[in-house]
């Protein structure tokens, strides 16, 4: 199986450092989410991979090649970095046979990866008069004309309706599951669950996370627990004789945090507390996200809720 792997990788503009010794894989048979603020490194480290620069340093291969060594690369590699690189003239159908022509696929495969993409309807219309949802199904068609072993998509879900997302969603699933290398950059972390099996984080271009999502979670918010009581007096009382705090949220549910389910159970029954709802919290990757790259982000405005007491914590 072929993968990605990323060795010492720099680049520098001027002094201005995009990329800074990374190293990472991305491996065949999962879908590896690339996340990181703005001006993290990702779109420099993905063109790097699909050898549209130089690196500074270090080596970024496809199945231990460097992909400007690929013959037919789409037959390899299959990307989209850019919704808009189709030319506007073109119609859909034309933009991935000239594609095609060019890696000797045959134009059957043309007609696949539209039916497969949902544009077979719109085919013979000219590029230019597709919305963005379009162009993006186009941009991911074009990817997957080669019928690739390794893939890398940029915010592939910009632009797409909700069937879409959907639809991209299954996608990236299946090809995961067909054993192929599938690296996904985002900005959307709920969307990012859903798919991804494993994350690759940067931040102002070094590395911060190589790991599986759900550790990356675990490791970064701690458990809580959610409570409805009809004696909040009670709740408090004893909860705090045992060392919680417990916080009254706007819809009148109580959390405690940095606690379990079992442990708030036991002693809300032994002090005989009246219990309407009492559920753990399910952490999510935007928290664990925010909470690994709040100090490297370019651009940062005031937090607010959680988070912002998560940092005042630290």
């Amino acid at each position: 199986m072929t993968s990605i792997d990323v060795r010492n990788l720099t680049k520098k503009y001027g002094a201005r450092t995009a990329v800074d010794d990374l190293t990472f894989s991305v491996r065949p048979g999962r879908v590896t989410g690339f996340l990181g603020p703005n001006g993290a490194g990702k779109s420099t480290t993905m063109r790097l991979v699909l050898g549209l620069g130089r690196p500074t340093s270090g080596t970024a291969t496809v199945g231990g090649r460097p992909y400007p060594a690929l013959r037919e690369p789409l037959r390899h590699v299959g990307a989209l970095l850019e919704a808009q690189a189709a030319h506007g003239s073109r119609t859909g159908r034309d933009h991935l046979r000239v594609l095609a022509a060019s890696n000797r696929i045959p134009d059957r495969r043309v007609e696949e990866v539209l039916e497969e993409t949902g544009l077979a309807a719109v085919a013979r219309r000219r590029v230019r008069t597709y919305s963005l949802g379009m162009r993006q199904r186009l941009g991911i068609a074009a990817a997957l004309l080669g019928d690739p072993g390794v893939v890398l998509l940029d915010e592939p879900s910009n632009g797409l309706d909700p069937e879409g997302i959907v639809w991209m969603r299954a996608l990236l699933r299946r090809l995961a599951a067909e054993g192929r290398t599938v690296l996904v950059s985002s900005h959307l972390m709920n969307e990012t669950a859903s798919f991804a099996d494993h994350l690759v984080v940067l931040g102002r271009g070094r590395l911060l996370a190589d790991t599986p999502l759900r550790d990356l979670i675990r490791a970064r918010v701690r458990p809580r627990v959610r409570i409805r009581t009809t004696d909040a007096t009670a709740l408090k009382d004893v909860l705090a004789r045992h060392g919680h705090d417990v916080v009254e949220q706007d819809d009148g549910h109580w959390t405690v945090e940095h606690a379990r389910v079992e442990d708030i159970g036991r002693l809300t029954s032994a002090a005989g507390v009246p219990i309407l709802e009492l559920a753990a919290e399910e952490a999510t990757l935007e928290e664990a996200y925010l909470d690994l790259t709040g100090s490297e982000a370019e651009f940062t405005a005031p937090r607010t809720g959680r988070s912002a007491a998560r940092t005042q914590e630290a």
